[in-house]
Parts: structure tokens; sequence; C-alpha cells
């Protein structure tokens, strides 16, 4: 049997003796550099084709036999695989953002106006985030909470447009915009263990906004 102690000279050639002496299977082992698939396996004919990131290269003994069993049977469990994805996560290339369109003008409202209020009157201008309608082809869809969005990997503020009408209050909009970029302000919290993007504390800000009061209560007449 091949040793183990091999895997960890970055050997491609090492690992597939390995993991075809384990198997019992001929095996066509491509290293990938890709992070949307670390590791697929393939029937063709009588061998199995095998891509497999580069990390894995590097990993322990006990990862590499839970990669072989995986290859005979694609429905076994793989805690140990998966934990070692988590833990070398920093050695995954990130993916390019695509970059996301930017329309402030709107048929009654500039988005870009309220944005700039909003950061000098309550976070000092220190919001950097970029905002922009959302898609125009959007339905009115209130009752699914989707009036506004904040994405931390692009750091872009998104407003429905079904809140470009003249018949939306100001105050409403920029309540809107407001709760947004208390999002890009503030890190989430955790509690039990559990993501909370509207902690107590991010509610007591929210509360600070000029037409808080005003503003729920049109929200609720919305809805």
């Amino acid at each position: 049997m091949v040793q183990l102690a091999l895997l960890f000279s970055h050997n491609r050639e090492s690992l597939q003796d390995y993991l075809e002496k384990e198997t019992g299977k001929a095996l066509c082992l491509v290293i990938t550099d890709n992070s949307t698939s670390m590791l697929s396996a393939k029937t063709r004919g009588k061998s199995v084709s095998v891509r497999l990131h580069w990390i894995f290269l590097n990993a322990g003994n006990d990862v590499i036999r839970e990669i072989a069993g995986f290859i005979k049977n694609r429905r076994s469990r793989t805690p140990l695989i998966g934990k070692f994805i988590k833990d070398n996560r920093h050695f995954l290339k990130e993916k390019p953002c695509r970059p996301t369109p930017i329309r402030i003008l709107g048929r009654h409202f500039n988005l870009r106006e309220i944005f700039n209020s909003i950061n000098d009157e309550y976070f000092e201008g220190r919001i950097t985030a970029s905002i922009t309608w959302g898609n125009r082809n959007q339905r009115w869809a209130v009752k699914r909470r989707t009036l506004g969005s904040y994405s931390s990997h692009t750091n872009t503020i998104r407003i429905t447009p079904c809140l470009d009408r003249k018949n939306v209050p100001l105050y409403f909009l920029k309540f809107i915009v407001y709760h947004e970029m208390l999002h890009g302000d503030m890190h989430e919290d955790k509690k039990n263990g559990r993501r909370s993007i509207h902690s107590a504390e991010f509610r007591r800000r929210e509360r600070l906004f000029r037409h808080y009061e005003k503003a729920v209560s049109w929200e609720k007449r919305l809805l």
C-alpha cells in the first residue's frame, strides 16, 4: 500500500496511486482550482473520473480516506471533507463580483439625493455603499417584505421600483433607505450561534429615524 505520507509532497501521481489501490478502481484524477465544485467523481466506462481541488493535496490521512470512501460510494457522508474545506476556506479563490448596474433616477425619486441626505444626517457621511433601483420587472411584492436589500459582497443597496410612485410618501422611502444603510453600517450579530441581522441594537438605532413612527404606521396600512 502507498504510504499516506507521500500525499504531503503535493504529488498528484502518489495521490492517484493511493486512491486507486484504496478504491479498487482505475481513476483519471484531475487537480483543479475550481472552488465551486471541490470534489466530484463520475464513472466513465470502467474508470472513474475524479476532479479534486488542489487544497486536498495537503489534506491529512483521515480526509484522504474519506475521499476514497466517497469515490466508492457517492452517497456516503463526508463530514471530514466538509470540515477540511471550511478550515481552509481562506485558500480558495474568490469569485469576481459581477458589476451591478446602477440606476438612481426614478420617475418620482432620486435615490442618490435621498442617500446623501440620510448619510449626512445619521451616519456622518461614512456609508460608502452604492444605491440603485431594483429590477424594473419586479412586481409589487410588499407582502414578501422585499422593499429593499443590502449586499455586503457588492456593498450595494437595492430599492424596489414599486416605491417609485407619487403616492409613496418621501419619509417612507427615506425610512427604507435608512434601514438598508443601517445594515451597511452594522456587523451582523450572532445569538445562540445563529445570525441575527435585526438585533436589539439594530432595532434601537432604527427607531432613531426622525419619522420612524409615521413610517411604520404607513407601512402597516400598505401591508
